[in-house]
Order: C-alpha cells, then sequence, then structure tokens
C-alpha cells in the first residue's frame, strides 16, 4: 500500500468528494487499526487531534517507488523493462512535488527529513545520522536529492529481481476497496495491486520498499493483507488464493494463502478493535504505549512518556464524519478501475460476465496459479 504522507491535515469535515455522503458510522483502515494495536495515543493524535506530520525520506521514497510501478504497468507490455522504469523515477519524483510543493524543501541544507532511517523488521533503538567525515563538505541540495533517486531505482532493480511485468496483466492497480462488516464498520484501504486469473483467483499484491521482516514479524506485514482480503471476499465472493508482499530492497517474496474461517476469525478481530476505539473515544481515554517504536514517534513532544502534554481533545461539530473517515477519502462504492481505462474481461468484478473477444495481438498472460513465481517464495 501506499506509503500516507500527512503534511498537513484538511479542515475538520471539509468534503473530499463532493456530492458523495460520507458515511456516520466507524470507520477503520490497515494504518489506523495498525496505530491503535501499536499505541492507542499516536491513533489519537494521527486521527483526532490530525496532528501535521513530516515525511521521513524512507516514507518519499516508498511513495515514489509505488508511483513508479503503477505506471509501469501503463506501458506496453515489451516495453516494461529495467531501463524504462527508471526513466519514470524522476518524472515521478516532480509529479510528487508538484502535487505537494512542501516536498520540494525537503532536500534543502542540514534537513533532518532525509537522514531518518526505515523501522527495521527487529525495531532496534533508532540511531543518530552520521556526521560527515572530518574535512568533507556536506552534500548539497542537488547531491541529496540525485542520492535519493538513485535510491529509488535500486529498489526498482528489486522488483525486477523477483517479478517479469512483461508477463503480467494487473485487474486493478492502486484501487480503493471498501465494505460494510457487523452492519456498521466501514472498512477500507488502497491495493497496490490486484492480479485475477481467468479462472477468477484472486492474488493481492503489496509491494513493500523496506527490507523483509523475520519470520516472527511477518503477521504484521500480513495484517494488512487479510483485511484486503476480507474486503474482497466480503464484496466480491471469493477468497483471495495468494497475499504477496514483494519486499524490493531484499528481492524477496512471501505468499500466504488464506481461507474463509481465517478471514472469519478476522473479521472479528476489526469489530472488536473497532468498538475498543469507540470505548476510547466515549470516554476520552487514549493512552500512550511505550515500545521500541517510540523512538521514531514524531509526537514525542506531545507525549506524557517523554515529558509532553497531549493538546486540548478537539470537539467535532455535529456534521463531522467519524475520525477515520475524515482522515482518509473512502467512497463506500465498488473496487475503482485504473484510470488507462477500463479492465479486460477477465478482471471484470466476480462472478465474471460473458468473457470479451480475443484481442488482436498476443496480450501477456494474467496472473496464472500454475505459473512458478520469480523466483520462488521464500516462505510459504
Amino acid at each position: 500500500m501506499t506509503a500516507e504522507l500527512v503534511l498537513s491535515p484538511s479542515p475538520p469535515g471539509s468534503p473530499s468528494q463532493p456530492g458523495r455522503e460520507r458515511p456516520t458510522g466507524p470507520s477503520l483502515s490497515p494504518s489506523r487499526a495498525a496505530d491503535f494495536k501499536t499505541c492507542p495515543l499516536l491513533f489519537r493524535f494521527r486521527t483526532i487531534d490530525r496532528l501535521p506530520e513530516r515525511p521521513t525520506a524512507d516514507q518519499l521514497r516508498g511513495t515514489l517507488v509505488h508511483a513508479v510501478l503503477e505506471r509501469l504497468f501503463d506501458l506496453p507490455a515489451p516495453e516494461r523493462t529495467p531501463r524504462a522504469a527508471a526513466a519514470l523515477v524522476a518524472p515521478q519524483w516532480e509529479r510528487l512535488v508538484a502535487e505537494e510543493p512542501e516536498l520540494s524543501a525537503l532536500f534543502g541544507e542540514n534537513d533532518d527529513a532525509v537522514v531518518v532511517a526505515e523501522v527495521p523488521a527487529d525495531l532496534p533503538s533508532p540511531a543518530a545520522p552520521a556526521d560527515a567525515l572530518p574535512g568533507m563538505p556536506e552534500p548539497d541540495e542537488a547531491t541529496r536529492l540525485a542520492d535519493f533517486l538513485a535510491s529509488a531505482g535500486d529498489l526498482l532493480d528489486g522488483y525486477f529481481a523477483v517479478e517479469d511485468p512483461q508477463r503480467l496483466e494487473p485487474a486493478e492497480r492502486e484501487s480503493l476497496v471498501s465494505t460494510l462488516v457487523d452492519d456498521e464498520l466501514l472498512i477500507r484501504g488502497y491495493i497496490d495491486r490486484l492480479d485475477i486469473s481467468p479462472s477468477g483467483d484472486l492474488r493481492v499484491v503489496d509491494y513493500k520498499t523496506g527490507g523483509a521482516p523475520r519470520e516472527a514479524f511477518e503477521g504484521r506485514a500480513l495484517f494488512q493483507l487479510k483485511f484486503y482480503a476480507l474486503v474482497l471476499w466480503r464484496t466480491r465472493g471469493v477468497v483471495p488464493r495468494v497475499l504477496r508482499l514483494l519486499y524490493l530492497k531484499d528481492a524477496e517474496i512471501c505468499d500466504y494463502a488464506p481461507d474463509a474461517e481465517e478471514l472469519e476469525r478476522f473479521e472479528r478481530t476489526l469489530v472488536a478493535l473497532s468498538q475498543a476505539i469507540e470505548r476510547a473515544k466515549r470516554d476520552r481515554d487514549f493512552r500512550p504505549k511505550p515500545s521500541r517504536l517510540c523512538g521514531w514517534c514524531g509526537h514525542q513532544s506531545f507525549c506524557p512518556e517523554f515529558g509532553g502534554t497531549p493538546p486540548p481533545y478537539p470537539e467535532p461539530p455535529a456534521d463531522r464524519p467519524s475520525d477515520d473517515a475524515a482522515a482518509t477519502p473512502h467512497p463506500d462504492v465498488p473496487p475503482a478501475t485504473h484510470a488507462a481505462g477500463p479492465l479486460p474481461a477477465y478482471a471484470a468484478p466476480l462472478p465474471a460476465q460473458a468473457a470479451a473477444p480475443p484481442p488482436a495481438q498476443a496480450a501477456p498472460a494474467p496472473f496464472s496459479l500454475g505459473e512458478a513465481p520469480m523466483p520462488a517464495p521464500r516462505r510459504p
């Protein structure tokens, strides 16, 4: 899933999509659910107080690489080469800066935002940025930006080491999926890529730009994909055959096969989590949960664990939607098709209708469970 960048929150209650009514009940996304599980006070800061957060270089790099991989599949299959992907890096960065001009200042002199390290899978204590060697000049803005763009290219090399995009024809990319569970809880999120085989099997793919975690930590990464699998099952009546994590930094694959029984248990977990969030809102009781992740938190100045004081609890207007709903637009509609055009017949929402006539030219084969992965998954 694309990294969420929070530069300046929109005004409370501002419409995200004119003419579309917001749901009035509780809602939950994978990122906000993870926030509450990690630290209820962090959830409050991000979702209720909606404090601004400056993105780190790792978050920006993830967003950039996701954008490049999305655009890569706009190209005809034979043109989806490492060289073509590398050529998309600079234009996609320019597009991100045009949409968020504040990003252009992140590579200025002595900017801390570009040296914050990603959280490793085994969660060691954060290390301070390394100082420049004695006598060596500090890199200038152009050099830092060039290094940043080159590091995005390294991650793209990792992608081509595990997949051949010339053999794939994704059904959906960066698509919003949502559904109601328990008659009132709206769950939704953006899927990086959805592959659908001719027989209707689904594969949910998520790009991870960090390192592959140890097996003990894979559950945290799969939590997000189970979220999407539940939505797809409830909206399309099909349990995805494969949930795939692509770790681009280490060029590794993790495949997981869920089943309906597991997704039912996961649904009950989400309902219980939502109820805990609603109780915390009612009681205005969001307590900090100290952990080794605190070292990466950008809100330490407001956290009691670090001697800070949270801001006054906001009083929402009567017509303001639920807090998680306000944080991220999520029209309660079927998954959107990609802007490049309508989905091919085999990728239509299931059950599929009559198949379209075969194309005039040979097209790359869509996802097929019979294909051997490139390379084989590291773990089942």
